[in-house]
C-alpha cells in the first residue's frame, strides 16, 4: 500500500510587508504573495492527489486585522474538503492561541491539535498515526518533544512539532530539542516548522523543515514551498521539494574588481538581473544587489549612490516589468594609491591645511602625551618598540583621522554599514 502527503509550515498568511513599503505598484504583488502561495499549495495537493496535508505551525502571522485573513484560509481548506483531502495542523508561535482574538469554525476536514498536550489522531485506512500539539504561548522555552508518546505499533508514525531544534541563525529559540530527543519516540517522519529555510535534518528517521511557503523579506531568498512525501509499504520512498512561492526575493553580488567605467558595471548588472529573472521562472522579483571588490569606481558609487540605484532599477524595468530593485549595497573599496574623488572636489587640500597647522598638531600630541602617561608599562614598551613616540603617534593619529573623514565624506548619501 502507498500514500502521499504534503508537509508545509510557516505560511504566515497576510504577513506584513517588510522592506518594500512605499515602493509602487509592484510592492502590492508582494503583499498578496502569501495568499497566492497558499492557493498554490492547495492546488499542488489537489493535482498530486495527496491523501492529506500537514501544516506544522504558523498558519497566520499574529492577530488578524479583520476576518478576511481567516476567511481566506477557510476558503482554501474548503477546496481541499471538496477533494476529500484531510488537513492536520498545529499552532506555532506566530499564531499561538493567546494571540488570535478572532476565530472562525474550521471545515470538518481540518483537524487542529490541542494546545494543552500532545494528541494522537489516526487515519485508519492508511494505518497512519499523527502525533502533535500546538502552542498557546508565543514563547515556549520547554523541551516538549520529550512529552510525545512512543510510536504506535503497526502504523506509519508522524510527529508534528514547531521547534527551533538546537537553534538556527535568524530564528528565536522555541520549544528547543535535539535530534536524539526526536529519535527516541521511534517515529517514521517528523514534520517540523519554525525554521524558514528548507532542511532535511535527518534521513533515518526523516526529520524535515520544509521552509516557509513564501519569502517575506530580503533575507528570505530563493525558492520557497513545501515537501511532498511518498510512502510505500510503510517506508518513505521519496521526499520532493515543491516550489510554491508566488513572488521571489533574491540577493546577488556583483564583483566590480578591475572595472574602470560605470558602463562596464551597468553591462554586468544587466546580465546578472536577466539571469536572476530567468531563475525566478516568471515570478515577480525583489532583488538586492551588493557591489563588492576593489575598484576605482568606489568614490563614484559612494557619492552617486542614488543615481546608481535608479540606473539599476531602469535596467530591471528593461528586463521585466515585475522586477524591483529592493536595495543596492556598496561594499566596494578603493585601490591603494588611486586618486580620490574627494581630492578632485577639494576636500583633501582642506584637510591637508588643517593637518599641517602647528597648533592643531601640538594639540593632538599633547592629548596623546596625556594618554601615554596612563598607558600600562607593557603596552607602552610595545608602542615604543614600534617607534611609538608622541610625534609618531600624533602623525599616525592625524593620518587615521584624515582617512576616516575622507571615507565619511565619500559615503555621503549611502547606507551606513550594518543597516538592513
Amino acid at each position: 500500500m502507498s500514500f502521499r502527503f504534503i508537509h508545509a509550515a510557516d505560511i504566515h498568511l497576510d504577513s506584513p510587508l517588510r522592506g518594500l513599503a512605499r515602493r509602487g505598484e509592484l510592492a502590492g504583488v508582494f503583499l498578496e504573495a502569501s495568499r497566492r502561495a497558499l492557493e498554490n499549495l492547495v492546488t499542488a495537493a489537489i493535482d498530486a492527489r495527496v491523501d492529506f496535508l500537514v501544516i506544522a505551525g504558523d498558519v497566520y502571522d499574529g492577530d488578524w486585522k479583520d476576518y478576511a485573513t481567516g476567511q481566506f484560509f477557510i476558503r482554501q481548506m474548503g477546496r481541499l474538503a471538496r477533494e476529500d483531502i484531510r488537513v492536520f495542523l498545529i499552532r506555532g508561535n506566530h499564531d499561538a492561541e493567546s494571540l488570535i482574538s478572532k476565530t472562525l469554525t474550521l471545515p470538518p476536514n481540518v483537524f487542529s491539535f490541542s494546545v494543552r498536550s500532545v494528541q494522537t489522531e489516526t487515519i485508519e485506512p492508511l494505518r497512519v498515526a499523527l502525533h502533535g500539539r500546538g502552542f498557546a504561548n508565543r514563547h515556549v522555552p520547554d523541551n516538549v518533544a520529550l512529552t510525545y508518546p512512543a510510536a504506535k505499533p503497526g502504523y506509519f508514525n508522524i510527529g508534528v512539532l514547531h521547534t527551533s531544534l538546537t537553534g538556527r541563525d535568524g530564528h528565536d529559540v522555541y520549544a528547543p530539542c535535539s535530534v536524539e530527543d526526536l529519535r527516541v519516540a521511534g517515529y517514521d517522519y517528523w514534520a517540523l516548522g519554525h525554521i524558514h529555510k528548507r532542511e532535511i535534518v535527518s534521513d533515518e528517521p526523516a526529520i524535515v523543515f520544509p521552509g516557509n511557503l513564501q519569502g517575506r523579506h530580503a533575507r528570505e531568498t530563493g525558492p520557497k514551498g513545501a515537501t511532498l512525501v511518498t510512502v510505500t509499504d510503510g517506508r518513505i520512498t521519496s521526499l520532493e521539494a515543491l516550489t510554491l512561492d508566488a513572488a521571489r526575493f533574491e540577493a546577488v553580488e556583483i564583483d566590480t574588481a578591475g572595472m574602470t567605467d560605470p558602463t562596464t558595471l551597468f553591462a554586468e548588472a544587466r546580465r546578472v538581473i536577466a539571469a536572476t529573472r530567468d531563475a525566478a521562472e516568471g515570478r515577480p522579483l525583489a532583488l538586492r544587489l551588493t557591489l563588492t571588490g576593489e575598484t576605482v569606481l568606489h568614490d563614484y558609487l559612494s557619492v552617486q549612490a542614488e543615481q546608481v540605484r535608479e540606473e539599476m532599477q531602469a535596467l530591471a524595468w528593461e528586463a521585466g516589468s515585475d522586477i524591483l530593485i529592493e536595495k543596492v549595497r556598496d561594499k566596494t573599496v578603493s585601490p591603494r594609491g588611486e586618486a580620490r574623488l574627494s581630492a578632485l572636489l577639494g576636500f583633501d587640500a582642506i584637510l591637508a591645511d588643517v593637518a599641517a597647522d602647528p597648533a592643531f598638531r601640538a594639540d593632538i600630541a599633547r592629548t596623546l602625551g596625556e594618554m601615554r602617561t596612563r598607558t600600562p608599562g607593557d603596552a607602552l614598551a610595545q608602542l615604543e618598540g614600534q617607534g611609538g613616540d608622541a610625534e609618531a603617534l600624533a602623525e599616525a593619529a592625524i593620518e587615521t583621522a584624515t582617512e576616516a573623514i575622507l571615507a565619511a565624506l565619500g559615503h555621503v548619501g549611502s547606507e551606513p554599514e550594518g543597516a538592513r
